[in-house]
């Protein structure tokens, strides 16, 4: 259900409880695309550990205005005006995919509402040398490094070999909300994407929340952001475990979720 319609007017904000009724939170930052609603999978897998769901459209999805230009940090202040709308505490920040940089900014400007952080097939930040090895389509983030106006101007295309059989057979099953999701973000334009790529491969704008539990999870063979983002991201975050998980790809991963979740609940 859509919630703070009157308090954030311009935000997409959807979750698994009233906003009156919510009670300790997972925030979800979904992957590039999204429409940024609650995916059946997250909702189950956070109720199993006696969580409620939030999640929140980046600026220029599901309808949302654009905001050009946004770096990582600024991508995600509709997320922290959340938390501090619901007064949320030990709160569950997970970023997925292009969600993980974002959940990175959440959980670092909002430590105090923070009780651990979790990162699934996450984009680390650019600049190393490797960064684009592995991935299937680097085209639209190469694109991105030349500028707004490169980037806009590429061609929005998908390529299937991004995806391994594992990947394919999560979307055909328990996660074919994943792929309804993206599939109604990108119906909405291109633009929150766009700026997406664009924040990536800019200064995110946001520390590293070395203070945080934190949890990285990867499959071996994700082709979308290689798994050496995974490791890049643990040599920033050296508080994290680091679990890498053989044969699985950028979406198969997920189905790990609750074993992910219930090590973080667990302490």
């Amino acid at each position: 259900m859509r919630i703070l319609e009157t308090e954030l007017p311009d935000a997409v904000v959807h979750a698994s409880a009233p906003a009156g009724a919510l009670d300790r939170i997972v925030l979800w930052h979904p992957g590039s695309p999204h429409a940024g609603t609650v995916l059946e999978p997250v909702r189950a897998a956070a109720a199993a550990v006696g969580r409620d769901v939030v999640t929140v459209a980046r600026p220029g999805y599901a309808g949302t205005p654009r905001r050009p230009g946004r770096s990582v940090a600024e991508g995600a202040a509709d997320a922290i005006r959340v938390l501090e709308l619901l007064d949320a505490r030990d709160v569950v920040v997970v970023g997925y995919s292009g969600g993980g940089p974002h959940a990175i900014a959440t959980a670092a400007a909002a430590p105090e509402r923070t009780g651990a952080l979790m990162l699934l097939a996450s984009v680390a930040p650019h600049g190393d040398p490797a960064w684009f090895e592995g991935m299937a389509d680097p085209s639209a983030l190469r694109a991105a490094e030349a500028g707004a106006a490169a980037r806009e101007a590429h061609p929005e295309r998908f390529e299937p070999g991004s995806f391994v059989a594992r990947d394919w057979a999560a979307l055909e099953g328990g996660w074919s909300a994943l792929g309804a999701d993206a599939q109604a973000g990108g119906e909405t334009g291109p633009l929150g994407l766009v700026d997406d790529d664009l924040a990536f491969v800019l200064p995110w704008g946001a520390a590293m929340p070395t203070g945080a539990r934190c949890r990285i999870a990867h499959g071996t063979d994700d082709r979308v952001v290689p798994p050496l983002h995974a490791r890049l991201l643990a040599g920033l975050l050296p508080q994290a475990a680091l679990v890498l998980h053989p044969g699985d790809g950028h979406v198969s991963m997920l189905e790990h979720l609750d074993e992910h979740l219930g090590a973080l609940a667990a302490g």
